[in-house]
């Protein structure tokens, strides 16, 4: 059976057909329910650490201004100091695989005869997989390629895209990589096919560890912000908000008096979409060595605690502002500066282990805060502005706040919203403007090659269609 060969095959390419877990074809291939297990291993690609599990929430903050090095462990030096090379790579990380286990439920899910169930489950099982495969191609596409509008001298190559599964070794092919355009349409193409297939999801239930309705019109709001489609993102924000009951002053937003609970609740009150991660999905050693906790706080003995605050960081929250609760003063072994661990990364299920809250309530109201700004709608952006602060112990933006001042502090809002989320490069790349370093390294201008990462030396050998990002070769 030729799909066999695509749960049982492996390759270090773009053309992994190796989901993160076994399941026979004649369990996978037999019904629904089958089908519904092989797509579920899809959500391990996103807690792996070169994943959201490490990488994605702390290379964009420290690649950035939000983060510093206090500990040389080895790790993420280069990328504080943004030196050539130093990255984020998740190219080899098992992203194909992840992409490939989508094409494999959505080639096949629709198959009654074959694939015998539930209309209802079908539909949720093909929804979650355009969901997955819309994440997957867009986490490639933002880190390495421009944004579509924001070339650097006409440079739009992205990655790869495939939306027909490599089903084994026999008809694997090498292909150059995609436009930015091209993978952002089918993006956006995956997310508005989950809105109609995927069931709704309360906020603060377990619902929301999975894909859900609201989570894609979330998702495709932020991808609409990053591709410049501003009406777009205004409304998809707005759905999202109304498919979770999150209403324009804010209620249903964590308050000043929860706020930093909520990162120690799973899932998170404020989560629209989060990935759960339970102690049978770690080994014995993956949380002191690898995880968000380890690395940014010291509340277990063993932790690396290598990363804190910048004192820029720090200083930029008002003192009023919860979200400054989130930086917790303390020390930290040789180093006789004033560090701050996290208090969004705690471990609270125990040995470092916690979940990965992916997208946030307070995301939709800051998305539809930029895109109002962007089409001319001030007071729209104010208002949103306001809610959130409101739930934040603020006071509100007076009515003379406007232009490059208003767009400002937006951008401040979302880098003290989300520290340590792993927005923050990406929001300065997505906006054409240059990375700063909160005067501890050089400003990266927009325009410096470092802004992509280098492609895998060993796919450009092995695939000789692939072209290499500008100034690396």
């Amino acid at each position: 059976m030729v799909l066999g060969g695509a749960i049982l095959a492996a390759s270090c390419t773009d053309l992994e057909t190796q989901p993160r877990q076994s399941l026979t074809p004649e369990t996978a291939f037999a019904d629904v329910d089958g089908m519904e297990a092989l797509g579920l291993t899809a959500y391990g690609t996103l807690r792996d650490f070169n994943r959201y599990g490490q990488q994605l929430i702390i290379a964009p903050e420290i690649m950035a201004d939000n983060l510093r090095i206090i500990a040389n462990t080895g790790r993420y030096i280069g990328q504080e100091q943004n030196t050539d090379r130093a990255h984020m790579g998740i190219w080899n990380g098992g992203m194909w695989s992840g992409i490939n286990t989508t094409n494999i439920v959505l080639s096949q899910i629709d198959d009654e005869e074959a694939i015998p169930g539930d209309a209802a489950q079908r539909q949720r099982v093909k929804g979650e997989a355009h969901f997955l495969r819309a994440l997957m191609y867009f986490d490639m596409a933002r880190i390495y390629g421009y944004e579509p509008g924001k070339e650097v001298n006409g440079w739009d190559k992205a990655v790869i895209l495939r939306t027909e599964p490599t089903l084994g070794f026999s008809n694997a092919d090498f292909r150059a990589r995609a436009t930015n355009r091209q993978v952002y349409d089918q993006v956006i193409a995956d997310l508005q096919a989950a809105i109609n297939l995927l069931p709704n999801a309360s906020l603060g239930s377990a619902n929301v560890y999975r894909a859900n309705r609201g989570a894609a019109q979330a998702l495709l709001a932020r991808v609409y912000l990053y591709d410049s489609k501003f009406a777009e993102a205004a409304a998809s924000a707005s759905a999202a908000m109304a498919s979770f009951g999150l209403a324009d002053d804010g209620t249903g937003l964590a308050t000043p008096e929860n706020y930093i609970a909520g990162f120690s609740t799973a899932p998170n009150p404020e989560s629209l979409f989060e990935v759960e991660i339970r102690a049978n999905d770690w080994s014995t050693v993956d949380g002191v060595n690898n995880s968000v906790s380890s690395l940014t706080a010291n509340v277990f003995a063993s932790a690396q605690f290598i990363a804190t605050a910048t004192d820029e960081l720090i200083e930029s929250y008002d003192e009023n502002d919860v979200r400054r609760d989130a930086w917790v003063e303390t020390t930290r072994t040789g180093s006789d500066e004033t560090v701050y661990r996290s208090a969004k990364w705690l471990g609270h299920k125990g040995d470092f282990l916690e979940n990965l809250p992916l997208i946030r309530a307070a995301e939709m109201y800051l998305i539809r805060a930029e895109a109002r700004y962007r089409t001319g709608d001030e007071a729209g952006a104010r208002a949103d502005l306001n809610a959130l602060r409101a739930n934040r112990g603020l006071e509100e933006f007076p009515i003379s706040a406007s232009g490059q001042a208003l767009f400002e502090a937006i951008m401040l809002e979302r880098r003290q919203e989300f520290a340590l989320e792993g927005h923050r490069w990406f929001d300065l790349k997505r906006n054409g403007l240059p990375i700063t370093k909160a005067g501890r390294f050089e400003t990266i201008p927009y325009e410096d090659y470092r802004l992509l990462p280098p492609l895998p030396t060993g796919e450009l050998l092995l695939n000789d269609q692939l072209e290499q990002n500008p100034g690396y070769n």
